[in-house]
């Protein structure tokens, strides 16, 4: 063979060679490239994160009870007021006329009320006289001194001064009902006079003015909204799996869309009894102190949770769902396995807690080049570079 002929098949075997290689290690035919980290037993600091909105816990809408025109508006957006203050009024129309004639059927039904007792004191003597009389003409009637037409006489007086009284005396009580119906004309004209200022019940800060002073609003719209600054809460939603961890009384942190470099303090102030069945998640309102607070704001809330000893855990993205059951893929006796395992709780750091299944130094895979499957040739590497 030609030195030329032996150069040529060196060169082709080497090439065969480097192909068998090439497809061996790199290629369809290569073992897949997984990364394994041990089971590790310690304390998790186990969280809770959940975004929600800022809301006030005690808000109050001041609107009128009847149609009517504004008067005056007192306050605006972003002014502290006090329980009591008038903050808003609505034109009264004929209230106040309507107070003032009420006030005087109440004086009318007041000065009725003294004359009828005044006819009721005078029929009442003029009663106990004619039935004095009468005892009197009765003794002597049987003694003979006095007819029987006298004594006659003197019964129809008696009768007749029975009678007035009787009449009086329902005078009386219908002066008496006059004036409490005048009274409770009186209580509900001002009443419906006091419902046409709108008036702050507790002392707070108003976030919202909807109308202004000429505008027309009807029965129930609202004119002023007023919040009480110390009721402020985040009304964030967490998950159901996640939620049966928290308690009321739990700190929390609560970091604001606009104050993105601040973390407040707060802590979980109500859990909500009832869960959206549909995204399955439930309410937590997390109390916090927020100066000059923007109501509907968005926020971002991390409720911690009591910390874990000695809890086993793996990084959470070795944890697979295969046909509805959880578990990680491992090495046994250099050969792939899915084995099943029972998971706990998820840190926000990305570990996840192994209830069963798995014993502390036991290995699992981590990350994979591509999806693993039983009996899948793979080769333990330090890191997986991403291409």
């Amino acid at each position: 063979m030609s030195p030329k002929r032996i150069k040529l098949s060196a060169l082709g075997i080497g090439l065969f060679a480097l192909f068998g290689w090439v497809v061996l290690t790199q290629g369809p035919l290569a073992p897949v490239k997984v990364t394994l980290e041990k089971v590790q037993v310690g304390s998790l600091a186990s969280a809770v994160f959940g975004i929600g909105t800022l809301q006030a816990r005690y808000s109050y809408n001041l609107a009128p009870t009847f149609t009517g025109r504004v008067k005056s508006v007192l306050a605006d957006q972003g002014d502290r007021v006090v329980v009591g203050q008038v903050l808003a009024e609505m034109d009264p129309v004929d209230l106040d006329e309507k107070l003032a004639g009420s006030q005087r059927m109440v004086e009318k039904t007041a000065s009725s009320i003294l004359a009828a007792e005044a006819q009721e004191r005078e029929t009442q003597s003029r009663f106990e006289t004619s039935s004095s009389t009468f005892s009197r003409y009765l003794e002597l009637r049987e003694q003979g001194f006095v007819s029987q037409e006298m004594l006659a006489a003197k019964q129809h007086e008696k009768n007749a001064a029975a009678a007035a009284l009787a009449a009086a005396s329902a005078n009386l009580a219908a002066a008496r009902a006059e004036h409490d119906r005048a009274q409770a004309d009186l209580r509900g004209i001002g009443k419906t006079r006091a419902q046409t200022r709108l008036i702050s019940p507790v002392n707070g800060v108003v976030v919202a003015r909807m109308a202004e002073a000429g505008s027309t609003v009807g029965g129930g719209q609202v004119v002023l909204q007023v919040i009480d600054e110390n009721s402020l809460w985040v009304e964030t939603r967490i998950a159901q799996q996640q939620a049966g961890q928290i308690r009321v009384g739990q700190g929390a942190e609560v970091v604001l869309r606009s104050q993105p470099q601040q973390t407040l303090q707060g802590k979980v102030s109500r859990i909500d009894r009832v869960s959206d069945a549909v995204t399955e998640e439930r309410i937590v309102n997390v109390s916090v102190s927020i100066p000059d607070a923007s109501l509907g704001e968005y926020a971002e809330v991390t409720i911690r949770l009591p910390e874990l000893k000695n809890a086993r855990s793996v990084p959470a993205a070795a944890v697979k769902r295969i046909d509805k059951q959880d578990g990680v893929w491992i090495l046994a006796d250099k050969e792939l396995q899915f084995r099943a395992v029972k998971v706990g709780m998820t840190t926000l750091e990305g570990r996840t807690q192994i209830l069963d299944g798995l014993a502390e130094g036991d290995a699992v895979i981590v990350y994979s080049q591509q999806p693993l499957r039983a009996g899948l040739n793979v080769k333990v590497v330090p890191g997986l570079v991403k291409g």
